[in-house]
Parts: structure tokens; C-alpha cells; sequence
């Protein structure tokens, strides 16, 4: 088995610099400084209300950076629209809703599965990696494959959220471990996300079907402390 990869979110410095609607602190600068500290490649959520990352972000980050580029995005006409235009490495389909703080949860599958696989074939047509971002349970792994998703992202917000307040999370984990497992005897790549501290990354590493972990706020806002490398290099460590 290939090493853990490691894709760093940088969102939420786009948070920060739109709070006061300023062009700095610059996502280019951290997806560049993320590149050089280690990261494997670089996630932004271009939302559809941009509350975040903005079309502009993506074109100079895209241009610019020589790692592959993760492009988070709904389900929508629009959003297949941008992906085959700008042409990111990967692309991983999320649910969006837009009075929500964060995302919420995985994708509804059945609800959109028509649309989905068009997408997905969309996106294969032009050799971009595409992942589905869905809840861990076997159900939602085996429509993954039935849509002909390369890779599965799997939600890993409520363990994170039990870890984070001392609770008991092991039924969380099997659930989890039980995904992973069936996803690779599918053939389907698993990656993992959301809500993944220094504390939960040592835990859900213990999973060693789990290929990549994409972290974003926690890393973002620990870098405001500690800098951006320390947190990489943290990060990279836990996963190996």
C-alpha cells in the first residue's frame, strides 16, 4: 500500500480575508506555502454563494500551483459547467445547502443519482478524479460504485464531533471501518473529511484502508498559533 496523502482545505483563509473584504491573507499564498510544507494536493469548496473561495481564487490557484488541485462543489449544472472548464485534478461532489454553518452531511444518493452519474461521466471524460463525499455506511459505498465513482470521501463529522467532547465514539469507528473495508474490496479508493483534529487524525489513522485525509478549519485556525508548517508536518506524521 502506497503512503497516506494529505490534502490541506485552505477555505477558511478566504473566510478571513472576506471578513473585511480585503485581498489579504491570500488562499494562493497558503496553497503555495501548503505545497512546500508537504501537502499532496490542495481542497477549496467553491460554494454557490462563494462565502468563501471566489471563481477568482480558483483560477490563480489552478494556474499556479504544481500539486493537484481538489475542487469541492454541489451537484449542479453550474458547478460541472466551472470543473470542465478549469479542468482540476480531482473533484469531490458535496451537499450544499446554503443557510448551513459548515456541511452537513454525505450525499443523498438516491435523490440524485441520475444527475450524479452524468456528472461523474463528465468529469471521467476528461480524466478528473471524482469522489463522492458520503455518510459511512454500506449502503451509500455500494450506489458509490453503482454510479461509477473512482473514490469515496467519507464524512467523518460525527466521530470527530465525539472525539472532540470525550464521548464514546466506537460504534462511530466500526461504522467507519466497516466502509473502508467494503469500499476496498469494491476497488474504490476511501478518503476521509471533516472536522479532523491532531487528536481524531491519530485515531481514524488506525484505518489503514483510508488513502487520504483532507483537513481544513482546524488545521487553518491551529496555523494561526503554531504556523503552517508546524501543523503540516504534525498532520504528515500522524498519517504515515
Amino acid at each position: 500500500m502506497g503512503k497516506t496523502r494529505l490534502g490541506i482545505n485552505i477555505d477558511h483563509v478566504a473566510t478571513v480575508r472576506n471578513a473585511r473584504g480585503e485581498n489579504y491573507p491570500s488562499p494562493l499564498k497558503a496553497a503555495l506555502l501548503s505545497q512546500k510544507y508537504g501537502a499532496d494536493s490542495i481542497t477549496i469548496h467553491l460554494r454557490e454563494d462563494r462565502r468563501h473561495i471566489i471563481d477568482q481564487d480558483l483560477i490563480e490557484i489552478r494556474k499556479k500551483l504544481k500539486i493537484p488541485l481538489n475542487l469541492e462543489m454541489a451537484p449542479t449544472k453550474q458547478m460541472l459547467k466551472i470543473a470542465l472548464k478549469y479542468k482540476p485534478a480531482f473533484v469531490c461532489i458535496v451537499p450544499e445547502k446554503r443557510k448551513e454553518i459548515t456541511t452537513e452531511g454525505g450525499l443523498n444518493l438516491k435523490k440524485n443519482s441520475n444527475f450524479l452519474k452524468k456528472i461523474i461521466n463528465g468529469l471521467k471524460s476528461k480524466r478528473i478524479r471524482t469522489s463522492l463525499f458520503i455518510e459511512p455506511n454500506l449502503k451509500s459505498v455500494l450506489h458509490a460504485k453503482n454510479l461509477g465513482a473512482e473514490c469515496i470521501e467519507i464524512h467523518t463529522g460525527k466521530i470527530c464531533n465525539l472525539i472532540n467532547k470525550r464521548k464514546k465514539y466506537s460504534k462511530e469507528f466500526k461504522k467507519i471501518l466497516n466502509s473502508v473495508n467494503f469500499a476496498n474490496d469494491l476497488g474504490i479508493d476511501v478518503h476521509a473529511g471533516h472536522g479532523i483534529t491532531f487528536e481524531s487524525a491519530k485515531i481514524l489513522s488506525k484505518i489503514k484502508g483510508i488513502k487520504e485525509f483532507n483537513i481544513g478549519h482546524f488545521l487553518i485556525g491551529e496555523s494561526i498559533f503554531v504556523g503552517i508548517k508546524y501543523c503540516i508536518k504534525k498532520f504528515k506524521k500522524i498519517i504515515k
